[in-house]
């Protein structure tokens, strides 16, 4: 897969401003649509949008195929109709710079919940057609997933393996009864799921009028706290009662000096294999209706994974084990065709991942902050990146360019190799971006808060750290039309225009 000569912007869903505590899919995501048109931006990197189980992380949620409903904008519900503009009345954020998950979950799902019941009352006759269209086309995934959050709900216990045996074990009798008696409950997991994906797919496709493509985000694993793993449980590596015998993590590296225990349940590869590896065909289907293209999280886990005992206090003690390798995206394309992925390739690679990436097709990662930690090592410098990757100054789990920066410590002994990227002390952000920006890399994307040039204040994720992470936000009136300017005439300047901009015409 090779993609044209461009650059993007990593800014998650999340972090948009809103005066309702979380950014959406409402007037904000159209703003920055309308940013990264006139910035000469091609790409729009979030992360991903799944349901979090538990942590705010999106990257442990509880459905692969499900959305996050404190995503929807509410404002849209009162152009639908089903909500009046004294709804949203009563929010107080305490920190417009943060989000404060708990106080807006309660107060979003109580609206939701509000506009649901008036979508009952009297629904609109084009909503309701285009409900029950959505319904059609999504049982496949979306039955077991509504079923799943009913019961998250009715347990108030997140762990399956401890709800009732007949629940537990998905005897169909007891399913059965339990579609009856909480059809109504459902529903509204259901309608959820509806208005999430008509709100989305809306912004998609305003920003691919605009020349912009949205690179979504997909991680190799999934909770164990998920629809994924209850409806699913032949396929990862369980006990006999439900609960995980092996989990995820990665040994110690650049982020961890004990590795990173994740906890994710392993798969069993043998049984995915048997069913010609149709589970990930249908998660590749759904990401790559909702994506243009997409990164896959922990490419290397394809290659080989670390496997750690359940139970284990840190990911020291886990051993590698082998890989389906090509196999799963070769059963994909048999049905999606060629499939426009991102390898993140980050971390312990091996050789054996750079060959499966490359026999795969798939561009890797190179991030800029990974290229200056040694005199020796090159592989990250941008003067160093083949055609054939994606280009960062930092990821989401990453310093922010500028915090890195000032964290930094020169060698103490001979030449500098940022030298040759930071000539002086004014703007270095920018020197950064450009150094970024002018290598061979396809594609570069930059964080929004390098654009900024924010400092760890800003941060979005610190691996290995359980709490206060995922919050940070943009201040509404952040990005200007000079930063709009000044991205789209570096564009310019690199070759990465793929559309006219005004400010560089």
């Amino acid at each position: 897969m090779r993609f044209p000569r461009s650059s993007g912007i990593l800014c998650h869903i999340t972090s948009l401003p809103s005066e309702l505590g979380i950014g959406d899919l409402g007037s904000a995501a159209y703003e920055m649509v309308d940013f990264l048109h006139a910035a000469g931006q091609s790409i729009w990197q979030i992360l991903p949008l799944s349901p979090p189980a538990y942590g705010n992380s999106p990257y442990s949620a509880y459905s692969a195929f499900g959305g996050n409903a404190l995503l929807i904008s509410l404002e849209a519900l009162v152009d639908e109709g089903l909500l009046e503009t004294s709804d949203l009345d009563g929010f107080t954020q305490t920190d417009p710079a943060r989000v404060d998950f708990g106080t807006v979950s309660e107060f979003k799902h109580a609206r939701l919940k509000l506009a649901y019941e008036r979508y009952l009352t009297k629904p609109p006759r084009e909503l309701k057609i285009a409900f029950e269209l959505f319904l059609d086309a999504n049982d496949w995934w979306l039955d077991e997933f509504s079923l799943f959050e009913v019961f998250l709900n009715k347990f108030e216990q997140s762990n399956w393996s401890k709800w009732p045996d007949p629940i537990r074990r998905r005897e169909p009798d007891a399913l059965g009864q339990a579609r009856q008696e909480m059809s109504r409950e459902i529903d509204y997991s259901r309608f959820q799921q509806f208005l999430f994906d008509r709100q989305w797919n809306r912004l998609k496709a305003y920003a691919n009028e605009r020349q912009v493509q949205l690179c979504g985000d997909m991680p190799i694993f999934v909770a164990y706290e998920s629809a994924d793993v209850w409806g699913n449980q032949d396929m990862f590596a369980l006990n006999d009662d439900g609960t995980p015998k092996l989990v995820a993590g990665v040994p110690p590296d650049y982020f961890s000096e004990t590795g990173q225990l994740w906890g994710n349940p392993q798969y069993d590869w043998d049984a995915l294999e048997k069913a010609d590896y149709a589970w990930w065909t249908a998660r590749f289907r759904r990401s790559l209706e909702q994506f243009d293209l997409l990164r896959v999280d922990h490419f290397r886990g394809f290659e080989a994974y670390w496997e750690v005992p359940y139970g284990a206090e840190t990911a020291i003690g886990g051993q590698w084990r082998t890989g389906p390798g090509a196999k799963p995206f070769r059963a994909a394309e048999k049905e999606l065709g060629e499939l426009p992925f991102i390898a993140e390739d980050l971390g312990m690679i091996t050789d054996a991942v750079h060959e499966l990436r490359e026999e795969l097709g798939f561009p890797g990662m190179r991030v800029l902050q990974f290229g200056f930690a040694t005199m020796e090592d090159d592989f990250h410098r941008p003067s160093t990146y083949p055609e054939s990757c994606v280009a960062y100054t930092g990821t989401h789990d990453n310093d922010t360019v500028m915090g890195w920066y000032h964290l930094r410590t020169p060698p103490e002994e001979g030449d500098d190799p940022l030298d040759e990227v930071v000539t002086s002390e004014h703007e270095v952000h920018w020197q950064l971006i450009d150094a970024v920006m002018s290598s061979a890399a396809e594609i570069a994307i930059v964080p929004i808060q390098d654009v900024l040039g924010l400092g760890n204040e800003a941060r979005m994720n610190l691996p290995g750290i359980a709490d206060g992470n995922w919050a940070w936000r943009l201040s509404p009136q952040a990005l200007t039309q000079e930063h709009a300017d000044r991205l789209a005439l570096l564009c310019q300047q690199r070759g990465r225009l793929t559309h006219e901009v005004p400010s560089v015409g």
